[in-house]
């Protein structure tokens, strides 16, 4: 492997009581991705969190559900979100470049081309880039699903050899564990069949963020049939990241099963109206 996408979702980045962000845990991934990015590989941090962080800066009790409002959340809580990214990635002499995505950027040949040269460049020049979509101006843009979607398009885009989502699970479980003690935990997933489809089913995100392990497939599909692996794991202790790395198996691994007629663009103009 040589490149890597690591996606965290909001409710890995904030603190569960709360909803405000917890530093402690972005000190952490932020370390883990300097150490990885050390080691030789290209890195790409797809975070989620500027709506969550804005609504905490703005002293709203609830997750806004009206699109105006959500868009000033997220106005406020992306400049604060990548403030506090640039200040701890700084501390390990690493350089980070912020990268606002809309549907517009991957349906455009040219903007879909402009974003793959700049990723390229950046990779290059040893930059870390820090992705989200663009709430602020996407009124009709589609919606990422907590940016799980979003971090597979990013990996097909980059031509990542491994995307890693955190989440708020362990991985992808043959029932609910929360209603099922005897829901079992699927390492492997070699095809995304029927049955592997319907084991997400009624499966929602947290109050903080918004995908559940149904975007997370979809997510696996893009990635895998792109050519790349895919992991859900549990975020609680991002070092998950550095285990994997060092040959522990961690959550549930979708292995890349490139499909020769996987158009990206056609994905998105059918699916993601």
């Amino acid at each position: 492997m040589k490149r890597i996408v690591v996606k965290i979702g909001s409710s890995s980045l904030t603190h569960e009581k709360t909803g405000s962000i917890n530093f402690l845990k972005m000190e952490r991934l932020v370390r883990v991705l300097c150490d990885i990015r050390n080691r030789g590989y290209d890195v790409c941090l797809v975070s989620s969190g500027a709506i969550a962080v804005g609504k905490d800066a703005i002293a709203l009790k609830e997750r806004p559900t009206d699109i105006s409002v959500k868009q000033a959340c997220a106005a406020v809580g992306q400049a604060r979100l990548m403030m506090t990214y640039q200040k701890l990635f700084s501390e390990y002499n690493q350089v980070t470049g912020q990268v606002l995505m809309t549907k517009y950027t991957m349906v455009n040949p040219n903007s879909r081309n402009n974003a793959k040269n700049t990723f390229e460049e950046l990779f290059r020049l040893g930059v870390i880039p820090v992705v989200n979509e663009n709430d602020t101006v996407s009124t009709y843009e589609m919606r990422f699903g907590d940016n799980d979607t979003l971090s597979a398009l990013v990996a097909s885009l980059v031509g990542a050899d491994l995307l890693i989502l955190l989440s708020d699970i362990d991985g992808l479980y043959t029932d609910d564990p929360h209603k099922n003690p005897d829901a079992q935990i699927i390492h492997d997933v070699y095809e995304i069949n029927d049955d592997i489809i319907s084991m997400a089913k009624g499966s929602t995100g947290s109050n903080v963020g918004t995908g559940g392990m149904a975007t997370k497939l979809a997510a696996a599909q893009i990635a895998t049939y792109s050519g790349a692996d895919m992991i859900i794991a549990n975020g609680e202790d991002v070092s998950i990241l550095e285990e994997f790395l060092d040959g522990k198996q961690v959550g549930t691994r979708f292995h890349a099963s490139e499909n020769p007629d996987f158009n990206l663009e056609d994905y998105i103009m059918e699916s993601m109206e």
